[in-house]
């Protein structure tokens, strides 16, 4: 999914686009078009919700997991996208995802029913697909529930004080050298802030535990390089994009009207979407509040957008192209090219050609 913001700002500085601006603006959001302006796409940010935090984001600890077959889904991603065995304690595995950051990937998770539809929204989503990019997918057995952001400086008792001033009531966690507080966000997400001790304990020691079950396939060799994006979806965006602002030094690329891309540092990206509260009625009530992350996408290289396909197709996974706007993956003006896949839990990964060089290509 493109930087589109990002990416026009800088071909307006140098007077390459004109027109063709409202296009390439708002490819990925749904305020693009006659929509754009109006009031349910009012772009004005929400107000920081407290004083910006004095730290910021300096990279990734882990991403935390809970899945219906947790050794099933570390396997995919070892041969699949180059993740590395840490530990395997029997209810849980422990992977590095390149240089990026953990995957903490728990067993046990139980799916919720799926939602009962109506005849007419069963019928516009056969006729949809099931979704953008492809055919309808199984509900997934496996949930993204939360995520860990390194922050520096970082002195604990510091930290605890910054966070209670401004009503965040943190929760210490910590194992030996590592500390950390989790909190909530404003759709009561779990947000864990930490120390960089995983970090330097990863780069200490290389992983080279065992996969905890066999290799689905033979491995692709591909190595995931950079935390392309987080697609999160809240029940308030402007609202949500503020908080993360305001706690973790998140930068805006632009609120788009439907969702605010962030910069995390030089860390990746997450899209911030869902829930503008200017699109309700007058007195409709608010959206219920939930988050999650709907999908993740990674970047690696070298990329090439046939043999990335072909290596798919070989695996029997499915391969939907996604270059953050309607066209062909092959279009020369092509210049983000992606796949979503799907995990044997059911989860949407995304794999592209995004890497820190070229993030604003999107």
């Amino acid at each position: 999914m493109p930087h589109a913001v990002s990416l026009a700002r800088r071909l307006l500085a140098a007077g390459l686009i004109v027109s063709v601006l409202p296009a390439v603006v708002f490819a990925q959001g749904s305020c693009g078009g006659a929509r754009a302006g109006t009031p349910a796409c009012d772009t004005t940010p929400a107000k920081l919700p407290f004083a910006p935090a004095p730290w910021k984001t300096v990279a990734l600890d882990h991403f935390s997991i809970q899945a219906t077959d947790y050794k099933r889904e570390a396997a995919y991603y070892a041969t699949l996208m180059g993740w590395k065995m840490r530990s395997d304690d029997g209810t849980k595995a422990v992977m590095d995802i390149g240089d990026i950051g953990s995957a903490v990937i728990r067993g046990g998770y139980v799916a919720p029913p799926p939602p009962v539809l109506s005849a007419a929204d069963s019928a516009a989503r056969a006729a949809r697909g099931g979704g953008r990019g492809g055919a309808a997918r199984a509900p997934a057995r496996v949930s993204w529930d939360s995520f860990c952001w390194v922050i520096a400086p970082w002195d604990a008792k510091k930290v605890e004080a910054e966070l209670r001033k401004r009503g965040l009531n943190p929760i210490a966690d910590n194992d030996g050298k590592f500390e950390s507080f989790h909190v909530k966000d404003p759709d009561g997400f779990d947000v864990q802030l930490s120390n960089d001790a995983n970090v330097k304990a990863r780069k200490a020691s290389p992983a080279t535990a065992a996969l905890p079950a066999p290799a689905p396939w033979e491995s692709t060799g591909w190595r995931t390089d950079w935390l392309d994006h987080i697609s999160f979806g809240v029940s308030n965006y402007k609202e949500s994009a503020a908080f993360y602002m305001a706690l973790l030094g998140w930068k805006s690329t632009g609120d788009e009207g439907s969702q605010n891309e962030l910069e995390i540092g030089d860390v990746g990206n997450i899209i911030v979407r869902g829930g503008n509260p200017n699109a309700l009625a007058a007195g409709a009530p608010p959206a219920p509040r939930r988050a999650s992350m709907g999908h993740v996408s990674f970047g690696f290289s070298p990329w090439d957008t046939d043999k990335v396909k072909a290596e798919l197709d070989k695996r029997g996974l499915t391969g939907r192209p996604d270059i953050g706007r309607p066209g062909d993956i092959h279009e020369a003006t092509a210049l983000y090219k992606s796949y979503h896949t799907t995990t044997p839990d059911g989860f949407d990964l995304q794999i592209s050609n995004a890497t820190k060089a070229n993030r604003t290509v999107r």
